[in-house]
């Protein structure tokens, strides 16, 4: 029950926000105009009177199956994680040009025309096809519930409660879209305007279902999400912060992962925390002979630290060099380290760019590709990086999430390892140093994909596709700007012309930034300072700056064609 609540609250806000814009002129025209009685029809004639309820229920429908396992059945198949979503855009493209012409509406609609009254005749079509194309296209805001019920979809841990979640978030979306259908049939019959004019209010439907297909096409509801305030936002994270103990954003809670909840993030001392959920959906195995997989059961007996980490990550690569030291230290005492790659980025799934991270970083010990994050769900993790302590008899001990911990995880290390076996003989504990920045002292990671673009500093609206951007006359402290002529995709900036460049205030002692393609970028500080750095296609991190101490700077990033910008990184 409580799952229930929880969704139709989460859907109920969500139907509220400002990501419903896009969608409500085709509710408005589709399921309340239509829905309406136009003059000459008489008083006793239905007109389509179910139309607004169709429509919504389709749109129910198709988001609940798209979302709960639309990935999970593209992912069997090996066809991409989009397709579904392009379906959608032709179909609704389709019905709007139907609505144009009404002979090929009949024929879109007549899978769905037992759907409808007998005595629907003169207006015909149930809606609820519009609905299903709705209900593939529409992407709400991410919120917490919505972020629970993508996670289970993605991962295939589609239960019932995951189905209960979703269904009831879908229809705490659709009350309010409904009560906005009912209120245009309503608004319709009540202006004589309208009521004489059902062929033009049919034409305006078919332009406005177009008009969203071509803005899905070319992003155009996130770029309207970015300009309108999400006046919604306070009352999902009040939502998230209520509901936390029956809502995990990690991955949903199973019997197999309960007991996790017992551990403190960061606990000075050994805790009891159940056994450690297993291993699964691993894409491949890396540093393992024969690239044999890992299971947990085998290793009863042996001390287990689990990293999760992705090799561009800023935070992983600062982690890496202890986690790196205590294999090296301890795996002749019984501690066997496995590192769990859970990808944030697309090129962060190919084997082949992994391999490369390993070897730069130095990491001798097995590691396991989480691609789809099945592994990094069954362990509800939230961070990267993340170390969980497994003792001799499969338990976990110690979780500590982000970075810092390190002097307390390596005590709880060698205290693991005497308890499994008190004779062993431990080296000295390591000594590297911990390059933590103070929470707080440094520019926020900063992304540039389209995606997730997070601290945008200039004056241009910034969303997918070719844009030519020009630098401000000020920029914000701790935000990106760009200049010259960009393609701006899902997860990377590109020059879409003869280049272009980027400009970056920070508050770091060191600078990174994730590239990808062949060329050489040039650096330039605000002092004059230029050097080159060339990229070699292997999508990675590359440092721009380095200082003894933090500073507050400005630096220009000339970027040429052929080269994509992913993230800047602080340390």
């Amino acid at each position: 029950m409580d799952l229930i609540i929880i969704g139709l609250l989460g859907g109920l806000i969500t139907g509220i926000s400002p990501c419903i814009l896009p969608v409500l002129p085709v509710i408005f025209l589709t399921g309340g105009a239509q829905s309406a009685r136009f003059e000459g029809e008489g008083d006793t004639v239905p007109a389509r009177r179910s139309r607004p309820y169709l429509v919504i229920a389709g749109l129910v429908l198709s988001f609940s199956l798209v979302t709960l396992v639309g990935s999970l059945i593209l992912g069997l198949l090996g066809l991409p994680q989009d397709i579904i979503r392009w379906v959608g855009i032709v179909v609704l493209a389709l019905l709007g040009v139907g609505l144009l012409v009404p002979k090929l509406e009949r024929l879109l609609e007549r899978p769905f025309q037992r759907l409808q009254s007998r005595k629907e005749v003169k207006n015909q079509g149930s809606g609820f096809g519009v609905g299903l194309a709705l209900g593939a296209v529409f992407v709400p805001c991410a919120g917490p519930v919505l972020a629970a019920i993508i996670v289970a979809g993605a991962t295939g841990q589609i239960g019932i409660g995951t189905v209960a979640l979703t269904f009831s978030f879908a229809t705490g979306v659709a009350i309010p879209l409904l009560v906005f259908a009912l209120a245009g049939r309503s608004v319709v019959e009540r202006i004589r305007a309208f009521r004489t004019r059902e062929r033009g209010l049919r034409i305006a439907a078919g332009i406005a279902m177009i008009a969203l297909a071509v803005g899905l096409v070319f992003n155009v509801p996130q770029m309207l999400q970015r300009l309108v305030p999400d006046y919604t936002a306070g009352i999902q994270e009040d939502l998230a912060d209520k509901q936390a103990d029956a809502l995990d954003l990690g991955g949903l809670v199973t019997d197999e992962n309960r007991e996790l909840d017992n551990c403190t993030n960061g606990a000075e001392e050994l805790e009891s925390c159940g056994t450690a959920p297993s291993i699964r959906g691993i894409a491949e195995w890396l540093n393992t002979p024969g690239g044999e997989a890992i299971d947990l059961k085998d290793l009863r007996g042996q001390v287990v630290l689990i990293d999760f980490w992705a090799y561009s990550c800023i935070n992983c690569q600062r982690s890496l060099p202890h986690v790196v030291a205590w294999d090296e230290a301890y795996k002749d005492a019984g501690l066997q380290v496995i590192g769990i790659h859970s990808p944030e980025y697309a090129f962060e799934k190919d084997a082949a760019n992994v391999a490369a991270g390993i070897e730069d970083f130095g990491i001798d010990y097995p590691v396991a590709l989480d691609n789809n994050l099945s592994t990094w769900t069954n362990y509800r993790n939230r961070y990267w990086p993340a170390h969980y302590l497994i003792d001799a008899e499969g338990t976990v001990r110690h979780i500590s999430f982000g970075e810092g911990n390190y002097a307390a995880t390596e005590s709880m290390i060698r205290e693991l390892l005497e308890d499994a076996d008190p004779a062993a003989t431990l080296p000295e504990p390591t000594e590297v140093a911990d390059a933590t920045p103070e929470l707080g002292s440094t520019t926020p990671e900063t992304f540039l994909g389209s995606s997730k673009d997070i601290n945008y500093g200039g004056g241009d609206a910034y969303g997918a596709g070719t844009t030519t951007f020009a630098f401000p006359d000020k920029q914000p402290a701790d935000s990106f700007a760009l200049e010259g002529e960009w393609e701006i995709a899902t997860q990377f900036a590109t020059p879409a012309g003869d280049g272009g460049s980027i400009r970056l205030t920070y508050r770091a002692a060191e600078v990174r930034i994730v590239l990808a393609g062949e060329g050489e970028i040039i650096v330039t500080t605000r002092n004059g300072e230029r050097r080159t750095i060339s990229v070699d296609g292997t999508p990675k991190s590359y440092q721009l700056l380095k200082t003894a101490d933090g500073e507050t700077g400005e630096l220009t990033v000339e970027v040429p064609t052929g080269i994509q910008a992913y993230s800047f990184t602080f340390g």
